[in-house]
């Protein structure tokens, strides 16, 4: 095999992949959870929820993809066995639950936030502790694609009336007895 020569250590690599491929399976478990949703989702909101789902599970079934490339970018090789996901990802499985819709909502906003929360500190660490900036900027990018989608489905469970201005209704204290 030819030397890997891209201006990071073995060692820094090796980091890197190590954080690529938790992300890869939080990605993959969480993948697998959209989808899951995707079909087993029922009630007045079917349609919106299914077709809205079907667009993150496409949109998360590259990213796995992407991930897996760059850890082969970086001379390694991804996790590709449900096992070894489940082994390193930072996501719980519910089995053998059907949540109301609602509740298939909340679990995923709660599971991307956490891969929010898990690529800042990804990014931070590919920055200062493996000075890996392309591996990064990449993370990054996913950070935003994740954030986008956390914000749709708050904004789905929340329901607030907002004034035409984008701020919310001022809520007059004599009529909520406060």
């Amino acid at each position: 095999m030819k030397t890997i020569n891209i201006g990071l250590s073995d060692k820094q690599r090796q980091g890197v992949i190590h954080l690529l491929n938790q992300g890869l399976a939080d990605t993959y478990v969480l993948l697998v959870k959209t989808k899951k949703y995707h079909w087993d989702v029922v009630g007045p909101q079917f349609m919106t929820l299914h077709k809205l789902w079907q667009e993150h599970y496409e949109a998360l079934t590259i990213n796995v993809d992407v991930i897996a490339e760059r850890i082969r970018t970086l001379g390694g090789y991804p996790v590709g066995t449900m096992e070894g996901f489940l082994k390193i990802c930072s996501l719980k499985e519910h089995p053998g639950n059907v949540p109301t819709a609602t509740e298939m909502v909340s679990q995923l906003l709660e599971d991307h936030q956490q891969v929010v929360r898990n690529l800042r500190e990804q990014v931070e660490k590919c920055s200062n502790d493996f000075k890996d900036d392309g591996t990064a900027d990449f993370l990054t990018g996913l950070m935003e694609q994740h954030e986008q989608i956390a914000w749709m489905l708050r904004s789905f469970i929340e329901g607030e009336a907002v004034e035409a201005d984008g701020l919310k209704p001022k809520v007059d204290k004599k009529m909520v007895g406060v």
